[in-house]
């Protein structure tokens, strides 16, 4: 619809409404689409295993998944934009040296931290979040989930409880 041609204030407040709720939908499918596409195509090369099982944690941790989703649910009732944050972090972490969870290392005198970056200081959120998921699943399974896995379990979950699509999260990936 052309904005141009509306012809009540009416139709145009339900325009103005639609629109961004549409590019948030668009934003997510697409999101969603490439880390579906990227984990199932690229998972030799950028792990160096013929496959990630998404079953990888059901006799380790058979709750990680439960517990993941809870806090996003959590997480998204306290601050609705904390979905999309999160979904930001596990694009920022793939998107520099493949999904390892780097981004969520803290600087030491080894290491000059990701998340302490230039680009994203105050612009990437959810940090908080991610340590009290991982906080609660050491509690539970000590040194078995990956941060890695954390991560890419959050992406699915923010998307799906925004109202995007689902997929089956490959899982077993290893901290960087």
């Amino acid at each position: 619809m052309n904005p141009a041609i509306v012809t009540s204030p009416k139709k145009l407040e339900k325009y103005q409404m639609a629109k961004p709720a549409m590019c948030i939908v668009l934003v997510q499918i697409f999101l969603a689409a490439l880390f579906h596409l990227c984990m199932s195509s690229q998972t030799k090369e950028c792990t160096g295993t013929a496959s990630l099982p998404p079953q990888f944690y059901d006799n380790s941790c058979p709750k990680a998944q439960a517990i993941v989703q809870s806090f996003v649910a959590k997480a998204h009732s306290n601050d609705p934009r904390m979905a999309a944050s999160l979904l930001r972090l596990h694009f920022h972490d793939c998107f520099v040296n493949g999904c390892d969870g780097s981004l969520l290392l803290d600087s030491s005198g080894t290491i000059e931290s990701e998340k302490r970056a230039d680009t994203n200081i105050d612009s990437a959120r959810g940090y908080e979040v991610m340590d009290d998921i991982k906080s609660v699943l050491e509690d539970e399974c000590p040194q078995t989930v990956s941060c890695a896995d954390i991560l890419a379990l959050v992406a699915r979950d923010t998307t799906v409880i925004t109202g995007g699509p689902s997929w089956e999260v490959y899982l077993g990936r290893r901290d960087a």
